[in-house]
């Protein structure tokens, strides 16, 4: 029991401890009060339970004859691409929320598969958890590269019906066993106007498609660029598609002509957007405003590791229980009391007296006013910032409101102050709302969404004195060196561009055992130097600087006074220049003979190495000895 108890302590993060009458828990420290979570991460029990919903999503292909026509630009098929997102999409899901449903319906095929008996519509893939005989049947539906597998399979066909696709997808949702929370489908197709010159098929299409609308299933169009003409959504989608209420209505994306274009279009549909808490945010006495708070930024790490049961192979239940020291009995929430030690003694507390001690207002944003955007430094950093939109749905009119806001605060380069309280007994905290404008790249899909960044402002016991050690200042000659290394290794960074290795290499091996392949997938690790590329680059103000900062003769260990310094003969303070000598005069073995070898330069003797085939790599002092071996001289 005793085990237990300490396990339970330690999740709780307090202290145990016995006390006539019962027993209590004791807090100190920084866990006075009920610590928060270190990723910030606060999530109300509303928000969870409506969180506990599964995802759902049903990916609607056309598959007619069009689609397996290469673009200009591109030698994968319009069809070709939409299963490869799709299969991004079930991988992603497999990672990020296994626990959604996702389903693939075929259209504008020979072939019919669906409990309605519509003509010319097929279902690939039940609305269900993705898995791994899921993905091995896009894989081969991809190394089917000239179509010819999928025309004796399922064929095309022009006479079908949206109407009849979209009843099929939302009698998929319906008739689903499990518990949906969000409905969504996407649509991939190229062609702009499926239902050409029949008004009865277009508008019948329209009207379910608004129905589906009512009902809360959204319709998502992933349009492809055709490869005769430029695509036209006001021809029939326009009427089709859901426009959510955080985007540009007048604003639709261009066609998608590349993998990578359309695949950022459908990982930001694929989930939903989610928001951590619904809060108000007061203005003024008597004025709120409704907005909801995103985190666009949470760290990643592994998924944790589920405890089976070894005989039956199903997932342990863990039950945890209160036990009492003293007599082993169960406690209840009403035996549980708190106390804080003071003045050698216990000052005990009801659970609501904690509550109340803890409590600093209403959740919420309240404005404190207003200051100049070149007041938040970037050395403000606390922890990653929040994103508020507003949300008609807490209050009637915030949209208006917040948007008048955004603006003024734009154009007066402003930020707002304001006390953030997360939710009902949180620590209160100041923050900075710093507006953003709406940013779309050259296709017209958003970049950055119009709203405000929540920046937490430290407090001033966060900012610590740092004391730097004394050590020698640096020649001028040396700092322009320096300037020049960074400037020849200076690039245009994007987090994009570097995955965690030890996350995909992780998520490799477990890909090659559901798939059954031999072995993992290479994976690049691009957050290893580019060692070629630097010396390429950098290469020949690294070795300037080394001889700069570490001449012949010096000590480390000597301190600031034995710091050799090289004697200035310019008016500028720089070194003297000595008269430099080319490599194909110098005589290599009777430098090495006299041992004068470490008055050669490192290009010099990385020259002479090449020269003469010696392989070898390091500092200057390895590329030394190897000369010397190479002359069998000790």
């Amino acid at each position: 029991f005793k085990n237990s108890v300490d396990q339970v302590a330690k999740r709780k993060r307090y202290n145990m401890a016995t006390f006539s009458g019962g027993s209590m828990w004791m807090w100190g420290g920084s866990d006075a009060f009920g610590e928060e979570e270190e990723d910030g991460q606060e999530i109300p029990a509303e928000q969870e339970i409506r969180w506990a919903n599964k995802d759902s999503l049903i990916m609607l292909i056309d598959c007619t004859l069009s689609m397996f026509q290469p673009n200009r630009n591109n030698d994968l098929t319009p069809f070709q691409l939409s299963i490869k997102c799709a299969r991004s999409v079930l991988m992603n899901k497999i990672v990020s929320s296994d626990k959604d449903l996702v389903g693939i319906v075929f259209f504008g095929t020979e072939k019919s598969g669906n409990p309605s008996d519509f003509k010319h519509v097929h279902i690939l893939q039940e609305l269900d958890s993705p898995d791994a005989q899921r993905i091995l049947e896009l894989d081969n539906l991809l190394g089917d590269e000239e179509g010819n597998d999928f025309a004796d399979n399922y064929g095309h066909n022009d006479d079908f019906s949206m109407n009849d696709a979209l009843w099929t997808c939302s009698n998929m949702f319906s008739t689903s066993h499990q518990k949906i929370g969000h409905k969504r489908i996407m649509l991939f197709t190229n062609s702009d106007d499926p239902h050409q010159g029949n008004l009865s098929l277009k508008r019948l299409a329209q009207t379910k498609a608004k129905d589906l609308n009512d009902i809360g299933i959204e319709i998502e169009l992933m349009h492809i660029q055709p490869a005769d003409n430029v695509f036209d959504i006001t021809k029939f989608y326009q009427d089709i598609i859901t426009v959510p209420e955080d985007e540009d209505v007048g604003v639709v994306p261009d066609a998608s002509e590349k993998f990578d274009e359309l695949l950022i279009r459908v990982r930001a549909k694929d989930h939903k957007k989610r928001s951590l808490m619904k809060i108000p945010l007061t203005l003024g006495q008597d004025l709120e405003v409704g907005v909801s708070v995103f985190s666009l930024c949470r760290p990643t790490s592994r998924p944790s590791y589920v405890q089976l049961d070894s005989k039956t192979n199903q997932v342990i239940k863990t039950v945890t229980k209160h036990i009492c020291e003293d007599t082993g009995s169960e406690l209840m929430t009403a035996d549980i009391k708190y106390y804080q030690n003071f003045g050698g003694e216990r000052v005990v507390f009801e659970k609501e007296e904690v509550g109340e001690i803890k409590n600093f207002g209403k959740n919420g944003l309240t404005l404190m006013g207003f200051k100049p955007k070149s007041c938040v430094k970037r050395h403000y950093h606390v922890r990653p910032a929040y994103f508020i939109y507003p949300d008609e749905t807490v209050i009637s009119g915030s949209t208006r409101l917040v948007s008048a806001l955004l603006e003024r605060t734009i154009q007066r380069d402003v930020v707002a102050i304001c006390k953030f309280v997360p939710r009902h007994a949180s620590s209160p905290k100041f923050v900075a709302l710093v507006p953003q404008k709406e940013v779309l790249d050259e296709h017209k899909v958003q970049v950055e969404p119009p709203g405000f960044n929540v920046v937490f402002l430290p407090y001033a016991e966060d900012f610590r004195q740092l004391r730097f050690e004394e050590t020698p200042a640096p020649m001028n000659e040396q700092v322009d060196k320096a300037k020049d290394i960074i400037k020849s290794l200076t690039f245009q960074y994007n987090p994009d561009k570097f995955e965690n290795p030890a996350l995909q290499k992780h998520y490799a091996n477990l890909e090659a055992l559901a798939l059954d392949r031999d072995i993992p997938e290479e994976f690049i690790d691009y957050t290893e130097p580019d060692v070629e590329n630097i010396d390429k680059r950098a290469g020949d103000h690294i070795n300037d600087f080394v001889e700069l900062t570490f001449p012949e003769g010096y000590d480390a260990n000597a301190g600031l006074k034995g710091a050799t310094k090289r004697k200035t003969t310019s008016a500028t303070g720089g070194a003297a220049k000595k008269p430099k000598q080319e490599a194909t005069d110098i005589d290599f073995q009777e430098y090495a003979q006299k041992g004068l070898l470490s008055k050669l330069t490192v290009n010099d003797l990385k020259g002479f190495c090449k020269t003469a085939n010696i392989k070898c790599q390091g500092k200057k002092a390895d590329l030394i000895n190897a000369i010397a071996a190479h002359f069998n001289i000790n």
